[in-house]
């Protein structure tokens, strides 16, 4: 496996590259997304007055909805590495239409605290994973709450439960230029924390306490439209870059390509559900109600939840 500087490198390389599909697809990201985080944002129980810090933060839909969760006495700041997607999502979420609310370009993994420290509580969805150093980024969350404060985040479980992940990329791949390299074992990827043992040393290890990992399974829905899902999916993912370099005629044969492989997700005159394997992640900082570490736990998926 590669050394961590590497990793984070490859990591910001990546991002670089990959923001302008998040930014194009901001939108539907937001909306078809949403169940992505649904199960964190229900735990996370933001409440009115309340400063919140959104990790991996993206365009900005995730922590405008925190915004109207604190009210106009709270805070919900934004934080995120890449600078192009912060700017997006102060585009998209004016401060004066969302009272309270800050984007800042930050580095998780390399900051003391996180800008607008202390917080109440820390939410993520679907960041943690991509950690070049996941401890330093979560001692870092922990450090930016205040004694007591709460985390709740969602990761993907393993690649047998988030099929839809991969048929978009090996669908669009043979008909587009060099994809960058793919994660091999524990390296940041989608598939990080498929053991739910590591994601709990991991946060122990960053100092929280009251770990629980839970296996959470929805699906994303999206209109029948195949060549638009194709496309929102592999500029999503590790294909957009190249997507985007590719002539035309490349590009409509990948997201045929991808619209193949998707097809049996998809509903004709309904839409597209794609299955998703979550791990909904909760711990407390140092001060909580249980401050030991050993009520780390993990609760493995029922046997109808691993289909």
């Amino acid at each position: 496996m590669a050394d961590t500087a590497s990793l984070r490198a490859r990591g910001t390389a990546f991002w670089a590259g990959a923001a302008a599909g998040w930014i194009r697809h901001a939108d539907r990201q937001d909306e078809s997304g949403r169940p992505l985080g649904a199960a964190a944002t229900d735990r996370l129980a933001a409440r009115p007055g309340e400063r919140i810090l959104d990790v991996g933060c993206g365009c900005g839909g995730t922590t405008a909805e925190i915004a109207d969760a604190v009210g106009v006495t709270g805070a919900a700041i934004g934080v995120d590495i890449d600078e192009t997607m912060v700017a997006a999502a102060r585009r998209r979420f004016p401060a004066d239409e969302y009272p309270g609310i800050q984007f800042h370009v930050a580095d998780i993994e390399t900051v003391e605290v996180a800008p607008g420290a202390p917080f109440d509580a820390a939410y993520s969805r679907m960041t943690l994973m991509l950690l070049a150093d996941p401890v330093a980024g979560c001692r870092a969350i922990r450090r930016s709450l205040r004694p007591g404060g709460r985390l709740a985040a969602t990761v993907f479980r393993d690649s047998g439960v988030n099929p839809w992940l991969s048929a978009a990329m090996l669908g669009a791949a043979p008909h587009l230029g060099p994809l960058p390299p793919l994660p091999v074992g524990d390296e940041p990827g989608p598939f990080a924390f498929a053991d739910p043992a590591r994601l709990v040393r991991i946060l122990t290890t960053a100092g929280f306490t009251a770990v629980t990992i839970t296996p959470c399974d929805v699906a994303l829905e999206a209109p029948d439209d195949a060549d638009a899902v194709a496309e929102w999916l592999v500029e999503i993912g590790p294909a957009g870059a190249a997507y985007r370099a590719a002539p035309p005629g490349a590009q409509a044969s990948a997201r045929a390509g991808a619209a193949r492989l998707l097809g049996r997700f998809r509903a004709p005159g309904v839409g597209y559900r794609l299955p998703t394997g979550l791990w909904l992640v909760a711990a407390n900082s140092a001060g909580a109600d249980d401050p030991s570490p050993a009520a780390a736990t993990h609760q493995q998926p029922r046997q109808d939840e691993t289909r």
